[in-house]
């Protein structure tokens, strides 16, 4: 594969116009010369629509602006990549911070034999502070996930992909049928799965970084978020039955044992436990507002979890049916 192959940049946007300009400012600053990739924007219902202000823009890239009807961060960017020209497919979130060898770095790792890149989100540093305890949870969450795969102590692998930094063949794609345009979150993870059941060659390029700018400060947003991710992930475990990695009981077994018992009780009671969650993270913020940073996080990771859990537990339809699923994950973790 050559180095000067064609990229396309696909980036979904709803509502951040002005974190958006600055994503697509940061791409017109690229090493990579800017005739050899162009940039897909789709502009998932934004009110006012984003066209305006990126039309004023002069930018040294081919810049192509589709609007769509508010359908969710899938559509949105299964919509670009259907009109994307480049071999190579770049996604990126509309709140990136984008530094200037970015997509010279994910090239780097297609040309070295990778079919699958997952490049590394980074936090935004000293700004970080700013931010709500439940935003910096997941980004030492996220800090921890690259490290290991740094470190070589994990391999990446499909259930990582996150279309906040990722590239893949545009054909690879294709053939595995894109998007669950269903899924209303974890889109990312269930195409990695795919892509690597396909035989997706996958690497971790530390190098290629963006840096996230997330501007999420609602609670209630957070926690719905939560919810939602628990109740998709258990909807892809389904789609892969066979495989451990895909089911999301894998998380039980890596949280805390206490917070194994607060999530046991979650199963049975639901409700008490959506008021569990929501008592831990407004601890958590106050441990926060106190200085005790540390104890926050685990505050805040505690009430991820129980919202996560209630979310496959309202995906299962039953306790039952939960209990099922257990079983069948221990049944996938027993030795052959």
């Amino acid at each position: 594969m050559s180095a000067d192959l064609p990229v396309s940049v696909v980036v979904a946007t709803h509502d951040r116009c002005a974190l958006l300009l600055e994503t697509l400012r940061g791409l017109a600053r690229q090493t990579l010369p800017a005739n050899q990739f162009a940039v897909i924007v789709v502009d998932d219902g934004s009110e006012p629509p984003v066209r305006p202000e990126l039309e004023r823009l002069d930018l040294p890239y081919p810049l192509t602006i589709l609007e769509q009807a508010n359908r969710g961060a899938a559509a949105a960017r299964h919509h670009g990549i259907l009109h994307a020209r480049g071999e190579i497919i770049v996604i990126v979130d509309d709140d990136m911070g984008i530094p200037p060898d970015f997509l010279a770095e994910h090239l780097a790792a297609h040309a070295g034999g990778a079919t699958l890149v997952l490049g590394r989100i980074q936090d935004e540093g000293e700004a970080m502070a700013r931010k709500p305890i439940f935003e910096r949870m997941h980004a030492a969450l996220l800090d921890r996930q690259w490290e290991a795969f740094r470190s070589g102590r994990e391999r990446p692998r499909g259930v990582h992909t996150c279309t906040g930094n990722v590239s893949f063949r545009l054909r690879d794609y294709l053939a595995v049928g894109g998007f669950d345009l269903q899924l209303a979150r974890s889109e990312d993870r269930d195409l990695g799965v795919r892509l690597e059941r396909a035989g997706a060659r996958i690497a971790f390029a530390d190098a290629a970084r963006t840096i996230h700018r997330s501007d999420v400060a609602d609670l209630q947003v957070w926690m719905g978020r939560n919810f939602r991710y628990g109740g998709c992930d258990l909807r892809i475990a389904r789609k892969h039955p066979d495989l451990e990695s895909a089911d999301p009981w894998r998380f039980f077994f890596l949280i805390h044992p206490l917070s194994r018992v607060l999530v046991a009780a979650t199963l049975i009671a639901p409700s008490a436990g959506a008021r569990i969650a929501s008592l831990a993270i407004r601890a958590a913020m106050a441990l926060d507002a106190a200085g005790a940073e540390r104890a926050a996080v685990a505050g805040a990771t505690v009430s991820y979890a129980l919202e996560y859990f209630r979310g496959m537990r309202s995906e299962a339809g039953s306790l039952r049916a939960t209990l099922r699923g257990l079983g069948g994950y221990l049944a996938k973790r027993a030795p052959q």
